[in-house]
This record gives C-alpha cells, structure tokens and sequence, in this order.
C-alpha cells in the first residue's frame, strides 16, 4: 500500500503537472471504484485543479467550487501520468482523470478491488474521509506521546492504526521499530520515556529519509514502481535476509495478510516472536530463542549418523 512516503511524492509530482490545469473529464473504466453518488463526478468536468493535499493515505484533489476529488489507492492501486488521451490498460486500468495538461491513469493490480475515488462537496463533507490520525512530521514530542499513550497497544499496531498516527502502514512501520530497536509487540503503556523519545525521532527521520530518497528516484518524472519492498529497506520484505547492522537472519511475524519484519538481536534482546500459524502447528517445539533456532538448523543439516 502506497504510505505517507510515497503519497507525498505521487502529490508532488501532480502538482507540477496539474496545479492550475482544468479537468475535462473523468473516463471511469470500472464502476466499482466510484464509491460516492452525491455531487455526481460529473460535476468535476470542466473544473480547474486549485490545490492538493493528503488525508493519510488518500491523495485529495482540490477543485473549483469547493469539489475535492478523492483517491484512495488501498493495497495495490497506483497512478501513472501519461499523454493527453492515453488509452488505460485493459485489465488493470480502472480510471483515467483527463486534464487540460495530461493524462492521470489509475490501476489496481489484483481481484479485490479497493481501491476507491470520492467526489465530496465542501470542508466538512471533506472531513468526513479523514482517519484523524496525528500528522507525525509536524508533531512534538509532547502529542507524539499523548497520541501513543492515548490506548494500550502494541507498538506495531498504533504506528499503522490511522486513526492514532496518519500516513504509516506495514512497510514503514517495519524500519521505523528497527531503527528505533524496539520490539514490534511491545505495548505502547509500557514503553520508558526515553522508547519514546527514540520512537518519536526514528519515525520522523525514517518518513523524511524515504520521503528524499524516492524523490531522488523519481527525479522530475512521474513516481513508477511504488512498492513496499523497497531496494535499501532493512527489514520490510527481507526475510532471512541478513540485518544490515548485525548481520542476524531478519524474521517474521504473519498474521492474516500482514508480515511484519524484525530483527531478533536488535530489536527483541535475541528472543523470537512466536508466529501464530507456526508456533500452533511446531507448539513446545517452537524455538524461543537465535540460539534454539540455530541449534535446530545446526541438526536439521547435520548428516544422517552424526551425532
């Protein structure tokens, strides 16, 4: 799911094509994707583009006569700026915004079909699509801590809950508790001060390190490839890969349609988190620490007869 890193350079590199351009119209591939009626999205025909801004993870198209035009891209939906009249791809495409200066082709990849566009009329209509959570990078430490402490969570899931802290999902959730060293199941009322100092400081530096970094990437094209597992990530996606600051082998949590990745020697003291499928089937087997683990492949690989 494109997060906060991402949104910000798709919003940068729209309004350098699209601030001031008028919108002819909207050309909806899949109907599915509307997921609003009232004003109907033909009221944005003929608008002209007056500003952007982010709600979390939606993308807000502000225009002319207080019509906001909403794009939520959830998991796997993407944008792609192409030429005036650029006909979307069949299977995927599923709407093309044709602006006076371009085209702005949406896709979703897969069968679930999320992703979502709204039409809202006016600020409060507007205010309705927002989660509410804390805008991290232009928060203190004070409202980073009160937002954290606000429910007992584990840390994991405040950082990608948005309705306590906006913009962060799984990825990036995922580099911050690594760079941060701490453990992603740890609860959020137990953490000292100073976990939440280091908190607050990794997850603002990780958003504003991969917020540049994708910038450079994209230069002044238009942001492809957005993915969340990234070249250069520490742990999102790298599994069994090494840490690149202890060398440890990264390892996983799965539960349902989310893995989270860690680092047991950084960020758990060297203990293993249980994942819920494998510690139900393997139960007292179930290694509980780097040594057990490897103490179970070291056996696993030895050859029949040795002791």
């Amino acid at each position: 799911m494109p997060e906060l890193p991402d949104v910000t350079v798709y919003m940068e590199a729209l309004e350098r094509r699209i601030l001031g351009a008028r919108l002819e119209r909207v050309r909806l591939l899949h109907p599915f994707v509307l997921r609003s009626v009232d004003p109907p999205l033909s009221a944005a025909n003929g608008k002209s583009v007056i500003g952007l801004r982010r709600l979390g993870k939606r993308i807000v198209v502000a225009l002319e006569d207080e019509l906001f035009l909403i794009l939520h891209l959830m998991i796997a939906g993407r944008l792609h700026w192409k030429a005036s009249g650029a006909k979307a791809p069949g299977k995927i495409g599923v709407a093309a915004f044709d602006f006076s200066t371009g085209t702005l082709v949406m896709t979703e990849a897969g069968t679930k079909r999320r992703a979502a566009i709204y039409l809202a009329r006016g600020e409060d209509a507007l205010r309705e699509h927002d989660p509410g959570g804390l805008e991290v990078l232009d928060a203190d430490l004070d409202a980073f801590r009160a937002a954290l402490l606000a429910e007992n969570h584990t840390i994991k899931r405040t950082l990608t809950d948005p309705e306590i802290l906006s913009g962060i999902g799984n990825a990036y959730s995922d580099e911050i508790l690594h760079r941060a060293r701490l453990s992603p199941v740890k609860q959020t009322r137990q953490l000292t001060e100073e976990e939440i100092a280091r908190l607050h400081a990794a997850t603002r530096e990780t958003l504003l390190d991969w917020i540049e970094r994708l910038r450079q990437d994209a230069g002044d094209g238009f942001p492809e490839g957005v993915t969340a597992f990234r070249e250069g990530m520490a742990m999102h996606g790298r599994y069994g890969q090494p840490c690149p600051v202890c060398g440890t082998p990264v390892q996983r949590i799965v539960h349902a349609e989310n893995e989270t990745n860690y680092c047991p020697r950084c960020q758990t003291g060297g203990r293993l988190l249980a994942d819920r499928a494998l510690s139900r089937l393997l139960r007292a087997d179930w290694p509980k620490t780097l040594e057990e683990l490897e103490e179970r492949r070291r056996t696993v690989a030895r050859p029949a007869g040795e002791m």
